[in-house]
């Protein structure tokens, strides 16, 4: 009887050991299984994180380039609007390097007329003083040039210089005398070469000045102007077809 309630006690035994090896085993296999599935979602949030990274990095490049694309317009244009204004501004230059010799010529015409249009007095002041508003309007357009107050003016002053001009030599040619004489012969030849030379100079201008305007008022060049206070340059137009001719000179 003792050995039976021994064999009993070694059978219950071992299943004890049993039931705790499988609860061991069990508990290896959960433990794994768990382990498993945080190794999953550790690995899917490293990559989620690295895809976000790297898609940070790709807009981050998108803005810089646009940045420097932006910045690149602006140069460009600023450069460009730049160079067509001191483009116009040469332009007027030479127009301003012929009114000036324009100008020293109509006082010495003036004095060798004086001797034969000796009762057209009024006439020749009138020539002196057309002159004289004249060039002080060019100075102010060569200070300014494409401002429009500056060339507004100097349009209607060299009008009513060509005008006086006009008078005094359909006077001169009621007189015989004055029409032969060499020195004014001399000097109306120089004033009608110099009066062509305003004329293309002018013409040169007014290109000049087109091509500025047209640049500034193309986008991105547009918002540069008027940021950075680039104005419309103005032309030197002549209204009348009356002004547009050339002041006609001839004692032949």
């Amino acid at each position: 009887m003792y050995s039976g309630v021994v064999a009993a006690r070694e059978v219950d035994d071992g299943h004890a050991r049993v039931s705790t090896e499988v609860h061991f085993l069990r508990g290896c296999v959960l433990s794994r299984d768990l382990d498993a599935g945080g190794g999953r979602r550790y690995g899917a949030e490293s990559r989620s994180s690295t895809l976000q990274r790297g898609g940070n990095r790709v807009i981050g490049w998108i803005v810089l380039g646009v940045l420097v694309l932006v910045v690149v317009l602006a140069v460009t244009a600023y450069n460009r609007l730049v160079e067509l204004r001191n483009r116009y501004k040469n332009a007027f230059s030479q127009i301003d390097v012929q009114l000036k010799r324009r100008y020293d010529l109509i006082p010495n015409l003036v004095e060798t007329a004086k001797g034969y249009l000796k009762h057209e007095r009024q006439t020749l002041e009138a020539v002196i003083v057309a002159r004289n508003q004249a060039s002080t309007a060019a100075q102010r357009a060569a200070a300014a040039p494409g401002d429009a107050t500056a060339m507004r003016e100097l349009a209607g002053a060299e009008t009513a210089l060509g005008g006086a001009l006009g008078r005094m030599f359909a006077l001169a040619e009621a007189y015989p005398d004055l029409k032969s004489n060499t020195t004014m012969s001399q000097l109306s030849e120089e004033l009608s070469s110099t009066e062509n030379k305003v004329a293309f100079a002018r013409q040169a201008y007014n290109d000049a000045v087109m091509a500025y305007n047209t640049v500034r008022e193309i986008f991105p060049a547009s918002i540069i102007a008027g940021a950075t206070g680039f104005a419309e340059a103005r032309l030197w137009e002549i209204e009348r077809a009356v002004e547009r001719e050339v002041v006609k000179v001839s004692f032949a």
